[in-house]
């Protein structure tokens, strides 16, 4: 029987994946946490063969889970599991050494058929995802451009952002310009959209 640990911050999802997994005859959910932290902590305590962990929880993160437990040595394999596809957490999840890479909008049966995989020996990393980070386009955004980006996805007014690069209110109007003809956009919200959806941006 292999025993599987869940960390996802979403509860519905934890448990639907839960009941899904424990439909499995040779599968058996042994424990849920829905922080990075408590994961950790009770992973190395009930040493699961298999953690599935969220990219993205409150107090650690996935692949911040996923070091630890390699750095501490744990015998079990890792899952990841994302909506996002971006270039910067692949890359991260691969230095981790986890097991399988999958998108969460995969069908139920696809991430069933990865544990099976993973435990033979095999490394899984969804396709779909893969095939959207090699093609991204190409960012045509300067360092320059995507320090203010940065800068706006956190909120803050051009006057802020000016205060914090240290460049005049007028300047920072211009880069801004120059961001929503290069993404082909009208608005900053807009911007943020296409550049993470292309990875320019974590």
């Amino acid at each position: 029987m292999t025993s599987i640990y869940i960390a996802e911050d979403q509860e519905m999802l934890n448990s639907a994946l839960s009941a899904i997994l424990n439909l499995e005859d040779d599968f058996t959910v042994i424990g849920n946490a829905t922080d990075g932290q408590t994961a950790l902590k009770e992973i190395i305590s009930l040493k699961p063969d298999v953690a599935i962990l969220d990219i993205e929880m409150p107090q650690m993160t996935g692949l911040e889970v996923a070091n630890e437990l390699r750095l501490t040595k744990q015998d079990l394999k890792i899952v990841i599991l994302t909506t996002f596809a971006r270039k910067t957490y692949f890359e991260l999840a691969v230095a981790a050494q986890v097991d399988a890479y999958l998108l969460k909008d995969g069908p139920t049966d696809k991430l069933v058929d990865t544990i099976h995989k993973i435990l033979d020996g095999q490394t899984i990393y969804d396709s779909n995802l893969v095939s959207t980070i090699l093609t991204a386009v190409k960012n045509p955004l300067t360092p320059q451009e995507l320090k203010i980006m940065k800068e706006f996805s956190q909120g803050k007014s051009t006057q802020e952002i000016a205060d914090s690069v240290f460049l005049s209110n007028g300047t920072v109007r211009n880069y801004i310009s120059s961001i929503l003809s290069k993404t082909g956009t009208h608005s900053r919200i807009e911007a943020l959209n296409v550049a993470q959806k292309n990875n320019w941006i974590d």
